[in-house]
């Protein structure tokens, strides 16, 4: 019922930064936490960041300090700004999307985008 699509990666040299994006649309009462996790080939995929509708974030050790999440609640948008890139935040960026539900009973979905290439190389 929701749909997320993901934009902004994209080829970029070492320290280098990179803005990714992600709207949501669809059918929902209410957005809830929304995040950024990342999968690269041969691993699992991790959590990056994540920031509730109220603004709270939280964030995976090897991001921190360089990587942002925001969020702008009016257009449904989650975005990650990432900066002083490593070629180990080489990854597909998946967006996901907790929402709420009203009809026909309350409940609570999850939502994963497509996925976006970050790639990190010189």
């Amino acid at each position: 019922q929701v749909q997320l699509v993901e934009s902004g990666g994209d080829l970029v040299q070492p320290g280098g930064s990179l803005r990714l994006s992600c709207v949501a649309s669809g059918s929902f009462f209410s957005i809830n936490a929304m995040g950024w996790y990342r999968q690269a080939p041969g691993k699992q995929r991790e959590l990056v960041a994540t920031i509730t509708s109220g603004g709270s974030t939280s964030y995976a050790d090897s991001v921190k300090g360089r990587f942002t999440i925001s969020r702008d609640n009016a257009k449904n948008t989650v975005y990650l700004q990432m900066n002083s890139l490593k070629p180990e935040d080489t990854a597909v960026y998946y967006c996901n999307a907790r929402y709420l539900v009203l009809v026909p009973t309350r409940r609570e979905y999850a939502s994963w985008g497509q996925g976006t290439q970050v790639t990190v190389s010189s």
